[in-house]
């Protein structure tokens, strides 16, 4: 162990200016040995650092290396594990916890006694030694002797005296000088005391001769004096220009201290000015609005295309300065504050300027389809003309009028709108009022008269027509409904107000025809003939063409006008209580004010649902006039809509067309019914006259004409389950009734009834085919036989009494 340390103290700790004071080979608890030396090291110079260092072999084994120092001062607790049996363990708290092994219990015991003795000395915060025995901490290490010589002692405690008996290697030469000493003397090792004497003699007669050396040399000592007093002269004038360099240069420090601080101001007031240049280029660039723009928002025309391009345009650069992410401390800026009003006047004035031009492009486009309107209404009200040739001239004229230039027009500000909605949601909501009331009207007006061209073409006549003459002339009319407009669009430039409900001077002049097309008596099926059924089909098929087109076209205007199907949430512009008829609501709002729908799709659908009010009410008036005219008409009109029905939901089964035709198509089913019951209980109302002979009863040849109307009608179509639901209920009636005439019929024998009815029935089954019916066409025929063999059994008489005989024969047989 020696002999390492010295190797450790030479090799590792004497380049640092450090003395080995302990040494303990240990290794870490619990993993392989991996050997390694623990060292309590002290530094050569004050303030002296007390260090315990890891030292461990390199991976080739031929020299040491240190791999990790902790000062003392930072170790907390010595855990000695057992301060009563002798334990080779042991651990240091530093940071965290060391455990380690000791290569045996003295080394560790030594160790641990110099830890102790450098923590008395040198630490003022005393390490706590846990389980360790009070006679170790007692005793000196033993190494401690070996590894601290006096001198060194004197000089780490803080003595003032210098180690004069420090040990000191020898050099190479010095051991070859004393060898070579030693070999002149034989007694150099026998006898040393002589040894030392001689050495002793000798050393006084060297210094006789160095002092008669120095004695002859006292002229070149003078000389080297005054060469030394002139160097200090010399030293002393070198010091006094120094001195005044120094001066000279604490002067030019200062100034040059002063440059530094002007020239950190300087790069101070040049990154100050290029901030403030950065934050101004960025409130013109985003804040800035081109003359051009602003010009087109107070002045441009929005009546041509290149000028709605150029308002566009200024309207979003206008938006995008307004909506510009001010950075902190921008919005305390006095010309910031100002170009924000700045930008909010342009915008007020220029949602007004287009909120009012608006309303005078509905004004002008509702105005235009009115004269249409007139005229065509005019024609059929002149007085004079026969109502033949009127229905004649107008036999092709079974059309809604095309909206499609009104949406062209108005689309081109579709951009606008969409600015309108964002910027201010009270005259976007006032437009959008504005808009459904004008069209409301408008398509109520134009679709009534649709109607009542496809009623007089249901009929060919009319009670009404004399009513025409009594509508006001359409100048005047027209006039008073352009007046109403006028007068009441200047509303909507308020901020939070709305168009107040428009009058209509003539529409309650007008009434519909259909309560009088209505009061005409019944008309039987069997007056009618498959021409004038196949009349009401196409003129039916023909006003569900022309509606579903309309509403669609006007559906996809309003997505598109009002940029409602580019928001998946959107506030509405009704309430939920509010009356689809009369248009007036319930429950009253503030103007400006967004209400809640759950989605676009509803906003469009109540839009819809006011626009074109008058589409159901209108359709199931027409529906209860095909339905007194014919009640077979209950048949195709239930094929058509639900044609339509089917049609519609494929593409939204939501929409407004959607909703209204289902709607319509419950009252048409509702009508289908009531036909199939109203047959049912002709039959069952059916009186058989006691004198008359019964044949094919009528109820039987009915059945056989709707059977073979319905299987042409019907045929591939989407409601075939619905038909086969009434065959079963009218073929159960029809069994039944046969039956109940039979039993009362007096004039007629029971069996020749069923025979010739049920026969009938057969014929009629076999004939069209009708799958959902194949079991009663085999009870039909079963009924056929039986009563055919019981008339030829028991009613024919005495011409045929072996044929009698020999039929009872076969059946008992």
């Amino acid at each position: 162990m020696t002999a390492i340390k010295h190797a450790l103290q030479r090799d590792i700790f004497t380049p640092n200016d450090e003395r080995l004071l302990s040494i303990v080979n240990v290794c870490k608890a619990g993993k392989k040995k991996k050997n390694c030396f623990l060292c309590a090291t002290v530094t050569t110079e004050r303030p002296v650092q007390v260090k315990v260092v890891k030292v461990k072999k390199s991976d080739k084994g031929d020299f040491y290396k240190r791999q990790i120092a902790w000062a003392l001062r930072d170790l907390a607790v010595v855990d000695a594990k057992d301060a009563i049996k002798e334990n080779p363990e042991f651990d240091l708290h530093f940071e965290k916890i060391y455990k380690w092994v000791a290569s045996s219990t003295a080394e560790k015991n030594a160790f641990i006694s110099c830890i102790w003795k450098l923590n008395q000395r040198y630490l003022r915060k005393k390490i706590d030694f846990v389980n360790v025995s009070s006679q170790l901490l007692e005793e000196l290490p033993k190494v401690t002797e070996e590894s601290v010589p006096s001198g060194e002692n004197q000089s780490v405690t803080g003595g003032d005296e210098e180690a004069v008996d420090e040990y000191q290697e020898l050099n190479a030469r010095e051991e070859q000088d004393i060898e070579i000493m030693m070999e002149g003397c034989e007694y150099a090792i026998s006898n040393a005391e002589a040894f030392a004497e001689r050495l002793s003699r000798e050393l006084q007669v060297l210094d006789g001769a160095n002092i008669q050396s120095i004695m002859a040399s006292e002229k070149q000592v003078n000389i080297l004096m005054k060469l030394l007093d002139e160097a200090l002269k010399e030293v002393d004038q070198i010091e006094l220009k120094l001195s005044s360099y120094e001066e000279m240069l604490q002067s030019v420090k200062e100034q040059m201290d002063q440059i530094s601080e002007s020239n950190h101001l300087i790069h101070l007031s040049n990154t100050n000015n290029v901030k403030l240049l950065s934050e101004i280029e960025f409130l013109v660039n985003h804040m800035d609005l081109a003359k051009g723009h602003i010009k087109a928002l107070q002045e441009g025309d929005l009546a041509s295309s290149r000028g709605i391009e150029a308002c566009t345009n200024a309207a979003d650069a206008l938006l995008q300065c307004m909506n510009v992410a001010l950075r902190p401390g921008h919005d305390m800026l006095l010309a910031v504050k100002q170009q924000q009003q700045r930008f909010s006047d342009l915008r007020e004035h220029f949602a007004r300027r287009l909120a009012s031009h608006l309303n005078n492009v509905f004004v002008q486009q509702f105005t235009q389809a009115l004269l249409q309107l007139y005229n065509r209404s005019y024609f059929l009200s002149v007085p004079g003309h026969d109502q033949s040739s009127t229905l004649a001239q107008h036999s092709v004229e079974l059309t809604l009028p095309n909206h499609h230039p009104f949406h062209r027009d108005l689309l081109r500000y579709a951009k606008l709108m969409e600015w309108l909605k964002s910027t201010d949601y009270g005259k976007y909501e006032g437009l959008t009022k504005n808009y459904m009331d004008y069209l409301s009207r408008l398509y109520e007006r134009e679709i009534k008269d649709f109607f009542e061209v496809a009623k007089i073409k249901m009929t060919g006549t009319t009670k009404e027509s004399k009513k025409f003459a009594t509508l006001p002339r359409k100048e005047s009319a027209v006039k008073q409904e352009t007046e109403s407009l006028h007068g009441s669009s200047g509303k909507l430039t308020g901020s939070t107000s709305s168009l107040n409900k428009l009058s209509v001077q003539s529409s309650g002049n007008r009434r519909s025809q259909s309560s009088s097309l209505l009061d005409m008596g019944n008309m039987s099926a069997s007056d009618l003939d498959v021409a004038d059924r196949t009349k009401f089909d196409k003129i039916f098929e023909q006003v569900l063409s022309e509606l579903e087109p309309l509403c669609l076209a006007e559906q996809d205007f309003i997505s598109k006008f009002f940029k409602l199907q580019q928001h998946q949430s959107m506030p509405g512009t009704m309430t939920e209580a509010e009356d689809l008829d009369g248009g007036t609501s319930s429950r009253q709002h503030n103007a400006g004010t967004p209400l809640p729908v759950s989605s676009e799709k509803d906003m469009i659908r109540q839009m819809m649902i006011k626009i074109f009010r008058c589409i159901e009410p209108e359709l199931n008036n027409l529906i209860a006039l095909g339905d007194k005219i014919d009640s077979f008409n209950s048949l195709y009109m239930l094929v058509k809509m639900s044609h339509h029905v089917w049609t519609a939901q494929n593409v939204d089964p939501a929409s407004f067309l959607s909703t209204t035709l289902g709607n319509v198509l419950v009252t048409v089913k509702r009508n289908f019914d009531k036909c199939i019951s109203n047959q049912i209980r002709q039959m069952e109302e059916v009186k058989i006259s006691k004198k008359s002979k019964v044949g094919i009863l009528p109820f039987v040849a009915e059945f056989e004409e709707f059977a073979g109307l319905a299987e042409s009608i019907f045929k591939n179509a989407e409601r075939r389950g619905d038909l086969d639901k009434a065959y079963t209920k009218l073929i159960r009636g029809v069994f039944v009734n046969v039956e109940k005439v039979a039993n009362e019929s007096q004039k007629t024998p029971r069996d020749v009834v069923m025979m010739e009815n049920f026969h009938h029935i057969f014929a009629t089954l076999s004939r069209l085919k009708i799958s959902c019916l194949e079991a009663e066409k085999k009870e039909a025929k079963q009924k056929y036989t039986d009563h055919l063999q019981s008339y030829v059994i028991y009613s024919l008489g005495q011409p045929l009494e072996k044929l009698n005989h020999s039929l009872k024969a076969l059946k008992l047989g």
